[in-house]
């Protein structure tokens, strides 16, 4: 697996670049949205103060120890961070989880799609990667719509899986296989 320096990653509209200490505000009031942490596994909420730094620190240990490799995703005209994506490694097995949130002032302006098609090419060209999978709440139709978009199948559903504050949440996994792409 070949991860020398995390890249700056350009699509028609978007910039995938590491996230910057500076951008832990936006982080904050972007992640920080209900909607935002009641349809991700990964985001609290509430979001507080210092929790966006904290998080931004970890990156470049995890892109160093290839652990994941993370990035804003920003608009290019504007430089705007309208969201987050990464993939979660798993090297032994030349595989990656991709997960991703996009700002609820940003949601259906196809970003989601654009940067997680980007980061398939990343993770199948530069990364040698063999499968790429992900998972949605299975109340959360929208995140599996970005996964078909993308050309990942329907592989399962793991029900009653994880819990969410107080509820249980079916998990519904998609992926793709390099040949596939």
């Amino acid at each position: 697996m070949n991860m020398k320096a995390q890249p700056i990653i350009r699509t028609e509209r978007l910039k995938l670049r590491p996230f910057r200490r500076g951008d832990a505000k936006d982080v904050q009031r972007l992640a920080g949205s209900k909607a935002i942490a009641d349809t991700t596994a990964r985001v609290p909420h509430p979001y507080e103060n210092g929790m966006a730094e904290e998080w931004i620190k970890t990156h470049g240990g995890l892109f160093r120890r290839k652990k994941a490799v993370i990035y804003a995703i920003t608009r290019t005209a504007t430089g705007a961070l309208v969201g987050a994506i990464g993939l979660e490694l798993h090297t032994a097995n030349d595989r990656a989880e991709i997960g991703y949130w996009i700002g609820r002032r940003y949601w259906n302006r196809g970003y989601a799609t654009e940067a997680a098609e980007a980061m398939l090419m990343y993770g199948f060209t530069e990364l040698g990667l063999q499968r790429i999978y992900a998972h949605h709440f299975e109340r959360n139709p929208s995140s599996g719509r970005v996964m078909q978009k993308i050309g990942m199948k329907r592989e399962g559903i793991l029900r009653k899986h994880f819990k969410k504050g107080e509820r249980f949440e079916n998990l519904v996994f998609y992926g793709i296989l390099r040949e596939e792409f």
